[in-house]
């Protein structure tokens, strides 16, 4: 446990907890949080993914928790997150594809998970990624990057942060194009509010493109399934 600087982020470095998100949703009400401030654990006891499903978290992977201090939410970032995982996964030689709307998949299977949650004026990025073991889940298969290359948590780590750094403030065209190449089901049905549609991509303004014959349905919503 202890508190360094690294590349430009706080870094809090911590044993077993219950959750790095509540962690940084405590320095948050606290008072205490700063911009560019990073949980890691190496384990978590109530990790938890989007609407708290439990997100198992075991040792031997990565946990981290994103702090970034900001002036209004941003429904494309997201997008910007999923890109920056997968291309960390992609610098170890692995070929992921991005599940809307917050999933990282390898050869179909789960490998990493990302949630965002807003509080005052910051957001908290909550990233895991199976690196050396993955959880029997009952709803989908899992895998980790020791499946396809050897790697320690604290060098996915290490690039993760430069993916962050590097996709956070790009250009959102850039993102959006990215996005679109490394998605799966783009081009594919789904299904919206229970009837099959088209999933075209991404817009300028980071909502979902359905295509319904010919009719164009834009969403930011979860009413959809892949």
């Amino acid at each position: 446990m202890g508190n360094i600087k690294l590349d430009a982020y706080k870094l809090i470095s911590l044993d077993k907890i219950p959750s790095t998100q509540n962690y940084a949703l405590q320095l948050i009400a606290d008072g205490t949080a700063t911009n560019k401030t990073v949980i890691v654990a190496t384990a978590q006891t109530m990790g938890r993914g989007r609407y708290r499903r439990s997100w198992v978290s075991h040792t031997g992977n990565l946990y981290a928790s994103f702090i970034f201090k900001i002036y209004e939410r941003n429904p494309k970032l997201s997008y910007t997150m999923a890109v920056a995982v997968a291309e960390t996964l992609i610098s170890f030689g692995i070929k992921p594809q991005i599940k809307w709307p917050n999933d990282i998949l390898v050869d179909d299977k789960k490998i990493s998970g990302i949630l965002i949650e807003y509080a005052q004026n910051f957001v908290i990025i909550g990233i895991g990624i199976n690196v050396k073991t993955c959880p029997t889940v009952k709803e989908y298969q899992t895998t980790k990057v020791n499946d396809y290359a050897s790697a320690s948590v604290e060098d996915v780590f290490g690039v993760l942060m430069k993916k962050i750094d590097k996709w956070y403030d790009a250009d959102f065209c850039v993102v959006k194009n990215r996005w679109m190449e490394l998605a799966t089901r783009i081009n594919k049905i789904i299904t919206y509010h229970g009837k099959p549609m088209e999933l075209i991509g991404l817009n300028d303004d980071g909502a979902l493109v359905l295509r319904d014959d010919t009719e164009y349905i834009l969403t930011y919503s979860d009413e959809i399934s892949l």
